[in-house]
């Protein structure tokens, strides 16, 4: 049986029927009430998953245009140190460097970083730490938490990626002492691509760049804040796939919806491990693995095309490659969002099915839907 446009890729994600049937409501005037009451929601309900009781302001734009609204809003520093463990990581270094000098700190990809060498960046004279909570690229999940805690023994401001964590994965912003968080809503949230949201907090403002981009300058979203408004023409059927998206979040529970994607991320690793195959990430402890996405090597003897092209043209399925260096050596499945233990079966099978074509895996069905029964 074919699926039809099933997308197992860490974001955009498959849409709940409820999501898709919110964007298809007449138009609002994006200065009215009604407007205003579903901002409202979303920035309340973005809160929580943020951890925060601070400001999120919404944009409309990709969680790219969230991230420069970010650095460049608090770009008023000598130095940035940027940690760059994936393809993300080198984004913020890039983005940075456009606004002031940024200190890349590299890092192997798929391997666990040094604290150490972030701690001399930072030593050296960086006012700044920016780096990825959740790396989906390698499929690694960074240490925020103490990350923060470094950059605080420098009095360093903190900015995090949460693109792919927020609303899939535990973040405490506040109580982390991050200062400045992005998401997209294309991921965890489970909405269309679209939208990005970046919770700041009061003590972010004393780092505040005037000269960032026009559309991006996050002093005026700030402005309009308290009216519930945006400063500029929103994209208002994303705002009602948002507003239809947190309260599905809020109807399953934060607890729960983190706890499921830990178990589908789980249940891809393992049935990994049965199969034969090989998991890219090799980090130092198990906590650091995505719980949002895995990354598998690419078996021997089997291109991209045989099995990403397969997987699309027989089941309708879609799972990522690798990116930049890691194009055709590694593919990546995506559990987060509205992603069930349905989908995760059913991908498991079809990649295996097609693998074992090339005799490059084992049947290993049976580890996985242990772990799926704890859903």
């Amino acid at each position: 049986m074919k699926f039809d446009g099933l997308l197992m890729i860490p974001g955009p994600v498959h849409l709940h029927e409820r999501i898709i049937r919110a964007m298809s409501r007449q138009m609002m005037g994006h200065r009215g009430k009604e407007f205003s009451e579903i901002m409202r929601y979303c920035v309340d309900g973005l809160k929580e998953l943020f951890g925060t009781k601070h400001d999120v302001y919404i944009i409309s734009g990709s969680g790219t245009a969230g991230l420069e609204a970010a650095i460049a809003s608090f770009s008023n520093v000598r130095r940035i140190t940027c940690v760059d463990n994936g393809k993300f990581g080198d984004r913020l270094g890039r983005i940075a460097s456009r606004y002031t000098e940024a200190d890349v700190v590299r890092f192997e990809w798929g391997k666990s970083i040094d604290l150490d060498a972030v701690e001399k960046s930072l030593a050296e004279g960086s006012e700044a730490l920016a780096f990825v909570h959740n790396e989906t690229s390698t499929a690694m999940l960074n240490p925020a938490e103490e990350l923060a805690k470094l950059a605080k023994k420098y009095n360093a401001l903190v900015i995090m990626d949460g693109i792919t964590s927020v609303g899939g994965d535990e973040v405490k912003m506040d109580k982390w002492g991050i200062d400045v968080a992005i998401v997209g809503s294309q991921k965890c949230l489970g909405a269309p691509p679209g939208l990005a949201a970046v919770a700041v907090n009061d003590r972010a403002w004393d780092y505040y760049n005037e000269k960032c981009p026009f559309y991006l300058d996050l002093a005026a979203y700030r402005k309009k804040l308290p009216d519930m408004q945006t400063p500029y023409t929103p994209a208002v059927p994303l705002f009602f796939a948002l507003e239809e998206a947190l309260r599905i979040i809020e109807e399953e529970g934060l607890e729960n919806r983190i706890r499921r994607h830990r178990l589908m991320s789980r249940a891809v690793r393992e049935w990994a491990i049965e199969a034969g195959l090989q998991l890219f990430a090799e980090p130092e402890e198990p906590s650091d693995y995505s719980n949002t996405v895995t990354a598998i090597r690419m078996p021997e003897g089997v291109t991209d095309k045989d099995l990403r092209g397969t997987l699309q043209k027989e089941y309708g399925i879609t799972v990522s490659g690798g990116q930049e260096h890691l194009k055709g050596k590694i593919f990546r499945i995506g559990t987060m969002g509205n992603v069930c233990k349905r989908h995760v079966i059913a991908t498991l099978a079809a990649v295996q099915d097609i693998l074992m074509r090339y005799d490059a895996c084992k049947p290993a069905l049976h580890a996985a839907i242990e772990v799926l029964k704890e859903l």
